[in-house]
């Protein structure tokens, strides 16, 4: 325990180097646990960077694990994830998705798939041909989407508590990514943390708050709009892209990490409370997909909310471990 303690305490550490409120949008003042470097890529036009760590173990096993991450994050919350693949002799690549993170924020159309296909020439490029993908909230449809382009390159598909197990166009009111935009613009660090609260963690603790710093950070940042813009595209991807549909057709094998306790509805605020109770019910959800996906597990954690690998990191990697 005293291990997964020191690894989440140096996750935190990246930030408290600096304490400052604000924060650039492509978190250029946030250091990483692992060195950053970028590849270059071209989308509508535009020359973008899509930010990666790749830590390679000190004893390697020859495997290789791709971490996504969710909507809200990027690379910075792997860090106790990471420290663990590593020892155990796995690679690990660490990818801020283009519109996340340190990557470039490009107004472009944005998809799944193209997210999935930036992936793969990350791989391409560093040389990996098979890996396990482990994929987080928003992450976890990427890499629901990245194994259904791409079978061969994906030795085992990891879901953590990912979103869009239900078509949230059915659930949530259509709304433009315009009327997004202005929704996201409203974002501090109130709202932020009155959603992490609400959503993700069944308890507070001090530790998360670092969480709350960065995305509330980049709201002061003068180019805050370009940010709020880009989260208006990527909230419009989530919602008119499900892969919910579509897990019958998974062919890797998989394992789903599901803390039950998780309430996560993506455009919640837009319920009522008496549909917010009937929706993003997760010891629900997380049955109905391990029955569409074949060749599945379901691994679940009683009392855990959105973030297992943060609220739980012991039992959580420990499972992990096990399951690769």
């Amino acid at each position: 325990m005293k291990k997964i303690l020191t690894a989440l305490l140096l996750s935190i550490s990246f930030y408290a180097s600096a304490q400052v409120d604000t924060l650039s949008i492509t978190l250029e003042n946030v250091r990483y646990a692992y060195p950053v470097q970028f590849l270059s890529l071209k989308a509508e036009g535009q020359d973008i960077r899509m930010a990666y760590m790749d830590i390679r173990p000190a004893n390697p096993n020859g495997k290789s694990v791709m971490l996504f991450h969710g909507k809200n994050f990027a690379g910075y919350y792997w860090t106790n994830v990471i420290q663990a693949l590593s020892k155990s002799g796995y690679r690990v690549i660490v990818p801020d998705q283009i519109g996340f993170g340190k990557s470039s924020k490009p107004f472009i159309h944005y998809s799944f798939h193209l997210l999935a296909r930036f992936n793969k020439q990350l791989l391409d490029t560093l040389g990996i041909r098979k890996t396990a993908v482990l994929g987080h909230s928003m992450g976890g449809m990427l890499a629901t989407r990245f194994a259904l382009m791409y079978p061969e390159s994906t030795s085992k598909l990891l879901l953590e508590n990912p979103i869009g197990l239900e078509d949230y166009r059915m659930i949530i009111p259509y709304q433009t990514t315009e009327e997004q935009y202005g929704t996201e613009l409203k974002t501090s660090a109130a709202s932020v943390k009155k959603y992490y609260q609400s959503s993700y963690f069944p308890e507070w603790r001090s530790d998360y708050d670092y969480l709350v710093d960065i995305a509330a950070g980049v709201t002061k940042s003068a180019d805050f709009p370009r940010y709020a813009k880009v989260s208006a595209l990527t909230f419009t991807m989530i919602f008119e892209q499900p892969v919910v549909h579509e897990f019958s057709s998974v062919r890797v094998p998989t394992v789903l990490f599901i803390g039950t306790a998780d309430k996560t509805i993506v455009g919640k605020g837009t319920l009522s409370p008496e549909d917010q109770k009937k929706y993003g019910q997760y010891a629900v959800l997380g049955k109905e997909t391990a029955k569409k996906i074949k060749s599945s597990k379901l691994i679940e954690f009683e009392g855990v909310g959105h973030i297992p690998h943060l609220q739980i990191p012991e039992a959580f990697i420990k499972a992990l471990l096990t399951n690769l």
